[in-house]
Formats: structure tokens, sequence, C-alpha cells
């Protein structure tokens, strides 16, 4: 039979480590909320160098492939960082975007 003193020693390990898993999940949600916060401001720069069909298209595609919708507003916004959009992309302008990154093909010009 354990003694008391063991009995003790056990249950504060375990406290120990549901405290432990308690920070690192709260680290882990202000991890993700950062992220979610950064995607956000990327969207909303992003789509205005975007037609609003382009944009329904985009956020399609979030839905279904999050991570190419992700890597497609990152070169775009790429590309208006270096003054490369001067007019807005339109859907069929994203759809081309998003075959390039498909087929894994690194440069994309922007013709605009």
């Amino acid at each position: 039979m354990p003694s008391i003193e063991e009995i003790r020693r056990k249950r504060l390990e375990d406290m120990q480590s549901r405290s432990n898993l308690q920070t690192q999940l709260q680290a882990q949600i202000t991890e993700q909320s950062k992220i979610a916060e950064q995607i956000s401001m990327l969207e909303n720069f992003v789509k205005q160098f975007m037609t609003k069909e382009a944009i329904s298209r985009y956020n399609t595609l979030k839905i279904a492939h999050q991570e190419l919708a992700l890597q497609s507003i990152a070169l775009i916004a790429q590309a208006a960082h270096g003054g490369q959009i001067r007019a807005k992309l339109t859907d069929t302008e994203y759809k081309e975007i998003l075959r390039h990154l498909q087929t894994g093909k690194k440069e994309f010009k922007f013709l605009k």
C-alpha cells in the first residue's frame, strides 16, 4: 500500500503535468490567433487587387484547399508590393495563377 507521501507526490506531479499542458495549450491558441490575424490582414490587402469574381473564387478555394489559397494570396501580395500589379486581377487571371501554383512552376509574370 502506498504511503501518504507517495500519494501526495503523485498528486503533485499530476497537478504540475496538467498545469504544463494548460500552459502549452494556451500558447498554441495564442499562436493560432496571431496567425489567423496575419492571414486576415494579408487577405484584406490582396483583395484590393482582385475583382469580386476573383475574390469569390478565392473564398471558395479557401474552404476546399486552404494551403493553395494562402499560397495564391502570398504570391499576389508579393507582386503587389513589387509594383507588378496595376489593375485588379480578374477571375480568369486568378485561375491562371492557380494553374501555375498547381503545376509547381516557380515564376509567374503579372502582365498588368
